[in-house]
């Protein structure tokens, strides 16, 4: 841990990564009590504060109804947060084990399972999390199954590519000579080294999942108003550019903070684990 923290902190790149996210989740878990106006997350009118640029109290200014904007971003990264944690507790168990199942096994088993795999994956993601948001009621839920329904195939193609390679080393097969069971093989001694790429993995998707999100929100499928959601209001402010250009301006750059984030460290992890290998 001494020497991962070490090599992240030397690299600029890294650094400013692991600031960006820190500020992010610290925004997120802690903002009741960093929103300036923790009661603007909700159906809260201010008309006396109507559309007001970037000024003191109203640091991003104020929405339509008088809402103050920086207060309603801290709260949607908690949001987006809640739903990429959530969308990777699903999507990764599921696809790494149809991924470890079919590199493992081979055969029927795996043309199975790759040939479904194969047919989400054709299928382009907001596309598919679009036509499933389009069939459901647009909620925090249902966009979170829509989005887990197009991201496990990812986890398990990299964890099939992975399995094919590693149950042919040594440890493998030394395991299975001393007559350790097929479950025992799968999850003790190949998952563990398919770790890194996973973790990896997920730490790139988090940003992507956050973008994706938004997207959605902001084709009017995703998280419904009052809640905040980064992408509706980068829907709600673009109809009023370029005179309310705030409205538009820190929402987006809110999504490009996350998104850059999580990639410079994801970055980071993929040469770390690179290097120990």
């Amino acid at each position: 841990m001494r020497r991962a923290a070490a090599i992240l902190v030397s690299n600029p790149l890294s650094l400013l990564g692991l600031i960006l996210v820190g500020i992010i989740l610290i925004c997120a878990v802690f903002a009741d009590f960093i929103a300036p106006f923790p009661e603007h997350r909700g159906a809260v009118v201010d008309f006396a504060n109507f559309n007001q640029a970037p000024r003191w109290p109203h640091l991003m200014g104020t929405d339509l109804v008088g809402r103050d904007l920086f207060s309603r971003v801290i709260y949607a990264y908690r949001i987006s947060l809640i739903l990429g944690v959530v969308v990777l507790g699903i999507a990764v168990p599921v696809g790494v084990t149809v991924g470890l199942i079919a590199g493992y096994f081979g055969r029927y088993t795996e043309f199975a399972l790759m040939r479904v795999t194969d047919v989400f994956l054709s299928i382009p993601p907001l596309v598919l999390a679009m036509s499933i948001m389009g069939v459901l009621e647009p909620t925090l839920i249902n966009g979170m199954l829509a989005v887990t329904a197009m991201w496990w195939p990812w986890y398990a193609r990299l964890v099939y590519n992975m399995t094919r390679g590693e149950k042919e080393e040594g440890y493998v097969l030394a395991a299975e000579l001393i007559g350790a069971s097929r479950l025992h093989v799968i999850f003790r001694e190949i998952l563990p080294n398919c770790f890194p790429s996973i973790i990896t993995k997920m730490t790139l998707d988090l940003g992507f999942i956050i973008l994706i999100a938004s997207s959605l929100s902001f084709l009017g499928l995703g998280v419904q108003p009052p809640t905040p959601d980064l992408g509706s209001m980068v829907a709600d402010g673009a109809k009023y550019l370029p005179d309310s250009w705030w409205l538009t301006i820190f929402p987006s750059l809110a999504i490009l903070v996350a998104v850059f984030g999580f990639n410079l460290i994801g970055d980071a992890l993929r040469e770390l684990f690179g290097a120990d290998q």
